[in-house]
């Protein structure tokens, strides 16, 4: 496989940075945590390198604490990123078609990478995309590395830095804004979430996910059918 950042067209780690912004802060938060429930820095690193989850890396600290199996905590992470399989299949035109390129660009789609893929011109190549889903997991990585290091040092508690994480998707919800022709998918997801949440309060980010897969496919078939 021959990937190069020489590619023509938009530089990834430039397109990175403002998922960086966020990532570097709320990976050095769940270091120092991991570290201070009682892991070890090397394994928050680890999980951060083969898990690459975001939340359910923060779910995961209370249930290691708590002693519960692995099974335990990999079916909770399935329940966790199952949204990653609704807005995943939008992007299967976009993936490499190398093997290996193609299963880590599956393995290291996040909210964040898909915000940033989606606001990419069509004509980005494939080694663009790749190459930015890996700096993203790398911005991650090296988060977690300088919170779990200061964690096996420090005594001391982190607070407010999870705001990172709300400001990081404010400024991706603006990205899509503006890369988008017509605002119809921010008005379904801004009325879908209420909706689910009045249905089933515990599910509603999965109810919600799915109401707006419903209605961007209503949509699409309305649009044809004029």
């Amino acid at each position: 496989m021959s990937v190069s950042l020489t590619t023509a067209g938009p530089s990834p780690l430039l397109l990175s940075v403002p998922v960086a912004v966020g990532y570097v802060p709320l990976g050095a938060v769940f270091g120092f945590l991991f570290v201070q429930a009682g892991g070890p820095w090397w394994l928050a690193i680890a999980s951060s390198i083969w898990v690459y989850a975001g939340a359910s890396q923060f779910m995961m600290i209370p249930m290691l604490s708590a002693g519960l199996s692995v099974g335990s905590i990999a079916l909770a992470t399935l329940v966790v990123n199952l949204r990653h399989v609704f807005y995943g299949l939008s992007l299967l035109h976009a993936l490499p078609q190398h093997p290996i390129a193609r299963a880590y660009m599956v393995f290291g789609l996040t909210d964040e990478t898909y915000s940033v893929l989606t606001t990419l011109p069509p004509e980005t190549s494939t080694a663009q995309r790749v190459w930015l889903t890996l700096i993203n997991q790398l911005w991650w990585v090296s988060g977690t590395a300088i919170g779990a290091l200061l964690g096996s040092q420090a005594q001391t508690q982190l607070a407010g830095l999870d705001f990172a994480l709300v400001a990081l998707f404010a400024v991706l919800v603006v990205e899509q804004w503006r890369a988008r022709s017509s605002p119809k998918p921010l008005w379904v997801a801004l009325a879908a979430y209420p909706v689910a949440w009045l249905v089933a309060p515990q599910q509603a980010l999965l109810l919600s996910i799915a109401l707006s897969v419903g209605a961007a496919i209503m949509l699409d078939w309305i649009s044809h059918e004029r």
